[in-house]
This record gives C-alpha cells, structure tokens and sequence, in this order.
C-alpha cells in the first residue's frame, strides 16, 4: 500500500494508514466508483488523493478531477496535493473562483493533469473549452453532502458531462445525506459505500461547553476567551452582516481577531488563515460555508456565537477542533431557553455536556468553582452539575381551582365599575 509514497509517508509521521485510508485505497486505485463516510480530521484527502495519483498517466491532460464546496477548502486540497504529486512528477492547478481567470486559463494551456476547484469555475472554463475533460478518469466530490444540495448538484453534473460516459467517481464527507441513496439516481453508476465513522478512532479528545449567555454579553464573552492563555478558536456565526458588527466591537476592545467570509478576496481569506495558524490572532470569525472542511492543524477550540441549525452542522463545525488524535473544546454560547433547545436538538449524537463559565483566566465545568462562585451561577446549571434533574411536583388541583374561582369573582365584582367609568 503507498508504495510509490512511501517514504514520504513516514517523513510526515504519519505511523500506520488511518481507517478511511486503508478501505478505500484498492478500490480507487483499481478504478471503482465509492463513497466515503469518515469522521472530520481522519485523513479523507489522502484517502482518495493517493490511489487515484497512481492510475494517472504523465502529459496526457487533465484526468483527475476534484470538486470542493467552497475556495478555502480547494486551495487547502490543493497545497497538500501538490506535496504528494510532486513526487511522481504530476502538475496540479487550482481553479475556484475569487481568483484571476486569465491567468488560469494561461496555466490551463500546460495540460496540468490534476485540477482542483469549486464547480462555479470549473464549469464555467469546461462551458468555454478552456477546461477540457474528455481524457479524465476521475471526479471526487469532496464534503459531498454539502455539494449535492440544490444549489450545486445541477453545477456538479453539468461539469461531469464534459468528461467521457464513463469514469470513476468518488464522494467523500464526514455525515450522511438522504442524496447518498440516490447516487445511482442521479450519476447512473453503482458505488461501493465505505463507512467507517462508528470504528474510526482518530478523532481526539473534544470537550463540550454549554456558557450560558444573553445576547448582548456574548461579545464581553468572547473578549474574555481570547485572552486565555494558548487560545485561539474558529467562531461561527449565522449572517456576514453579525460578524463584522462583532469584529468591530471585539477590535475596539482590544482582542485579536479577524474575518473569513465569502465575500472577501482571495488574498484577504489566505491572510486571515495564516494568522490564525501562526498564532497571531486568537479568534477568526467564520460562516459554516466559508469554514467547511478547513483543516487547521492543532486548533484548540471551536466556538458557536450562534448555535447551528442541525445536528450535522454541529458535526462539522466541531471537526474543526480534535483532529487527528489532537485534543480540543467546543463552546457553545446561548441563553437558558437556546441551550435547552441546544441539547435537545443533538441528543441523538450522544455529545456529553458540560456547564462551563470563564473564571480567573480559565474555562472550567460549574463543579470545578469554588462554592461561593457556584452558589452565584444560574440555578439551571448548579443543579445539573451536582445531581440528576428533578421532576417538579405538580400543583395541587384545588390550589389551582381556588385561584381560578378568586379570579372570576374579582372580575365580576370590578365589571360594573368600568361601565360606570365610560358612562361618566
């Protein structure tokens, strides 16, 4: 397995081939068609890049195809493919979009053999025979339950259509979709599943907060985890218009942050990564889509300004942090009425969580206070940090009927008076 990799292999210390990566590494390289659920951080691009560089052919055009959802993602894939493909002399070119066209379609005319993009672009240069398919083995659709929605899907087969009828295809992500049942449905292929998320053991230790926070103190919440010590986390938010409200505020208070977003430019994005990577900011305030299947090694934590929408969203943004047997905190920010929600909306993940709150320079579990300082913290999270949740006891029917025929009586007795009241 790897043979022609190797060497280089063990260079990156990596010691054995992750779960995901030994599965699918003969079907790929003997030209089947698969699909690939594996947790967030257990090697997935290696898992197809690998098999699929060994049944490329040098100077015959493109023939490997790799379509991500969003740019962050494509030029991720894009660096660590160029690591792997220069060692059996393959070129690779990125194409998304954000980036100068021009200059691609210069770049194009060097018959890379690996193209790596969003399906925006890609299609865009196929559509004007600038892109030319008609040599490619392979597509690979990565976090594929993100680029088979409706919005990319009709993207994604129109680019396939420029390529022969027949060629291998490969789809990758770390949740199911319900569009997984319809693969043959849709692309006319039959693909092997390969599901290794219950038996993956990669995936590190990842502690789950739960920081009770009204809305208009989340801001002061986030100033005061940015200046822990070691610190840095990707934040997400629901709306672009929030993030910039809050990198505004959080600028003004002195904390170390900066934006990624859609709409920036390519430069703008690549820069806020390398910050956070380098340590030089401690919060990078992101979307779901401009942060999906962003690989930032050693990441410490993750935090939810606004807590997602579902619990396969959750999935994702929590596989930013533990990746690859490294250990990580996930915060989740929200008032008592959201975090009930919360709970209830991925009580079928089994996460285990914990109250936390930032004290003297550390987030700790409401039990790890001291007393005096837990005696002070919402009644909600004392109780469920100490004991099991109680069944309140029901009130007595005939208190409650007493109340109610006290209620009518004083309303009848009032009844004349706002009468006389608008006579007069």
């Amino acid at each position: 397995m790897y043979s022609k990799f190797e060497d280089n292999f063990k260079e990156q210390g990596f010691i054995k081939p992750t779960l995901i990566q030994e599965r699918v590494y003969e079907p790929l390289k003997e030209g089947k068609s698969v699909l690939g659920l594996a947790p967030t951080g257990s090697g997935k691009t290696l898992a197809y890049l690998l098999p699929l560089f060994e049944r490329i052919d040098k100077a015959q055009g493109v023939q490997l195809v790799i379509v991500a959802p969003s740019q962050e993602l494509a030029t991720q894939i894009t660096e660590v493919a160029r690591q792997w493909a220069k060692l059996v002399d393959l070129t690779v070119l990125s194409l998304i979009g954000g980036a100068n066209v021009k200059r691609q379609i210069e770049k194009l005319k060097k018959a890379p053999e690996v193209v790596i993009g969003t399906p925006g672009r890609m299609l865009e240069l196929a559509e004007n025979k600038k892109l030319k398919l008609h040599n490619a083995k392979a597509f690979v659709f990565d976090e594929a339950d993100d680029l088979l929605t409706e919005q990319t899907l009709v993207a994604c087969r129109s680019l396939l259509s420029h390529a022969p009828g027949i060629v291998q295809l490969a789809f990758f992500s770390a949740t199911k979709s319900e569009m997984f049942d319809q693969l043959h449905q849709w692309f006319g292929t039959e693909v092997a599943l390969f599901d290794v998320r219950a038996d993956d053991q990669t995936q590190g230790e990842v502690e789950h907060f739960l920081v009770e926070t009204p809305v208009r103190k989340r801001i002061e919440t986030l100033r005061k985890l940015s200046n822990l010590e070691g610190f840095s986390a990707l934040v997400f938010f629901k709306k672009v218009t929030e993030i910039e409200n809050a990198a505004d505020k959080l600028k003004y208070l002195g904390a170390k942050v900066a934006v990624l977003e859609g709409q920036q430019r390519q430069v703008e994005r690549e820069k806020a990564l390398r910050q956070l990577r380098k340590g030089e900011i401690s919060l990078l305030l992101t979307t779901d889509v401009a942060a999906r299947g962003l690989d930032i090694e050693g990441l410490p934590a993750v935090i939810n300004y606004d807590l997602p929408k579902d619990s396969n969203t959750y999935i994702h943004r929590v596989g930013r942090t533990g990746r690859m047997g490294a250990s990580g905190i996930v915060i989740n920010l929200g008032n008592e009425h959201d975090l009930r929600n919360f709970r209830q909306l991925i009580h079928s993940e089994d996460y285990e969580l914990h109250f936390g709150t930032v004290y003297r320079g550390a987030l700790l579990r409401t039990e790890e206070l001291p007393d005096d300082v837990r005696e002070s913290q919402p009644t909600k999270q004392r109780v469920e940090s100490t004991t099991p949740r109680k069944k309140k006891k029901a009130v007595p029917p005939v208190v409650v009927e007493k109340k109610k025929h006290k209620k009518r009586k004083r309303d009848q007795l009032n009844k004349g008076k706002h009468h006389k009241k608008e006579n007069q």
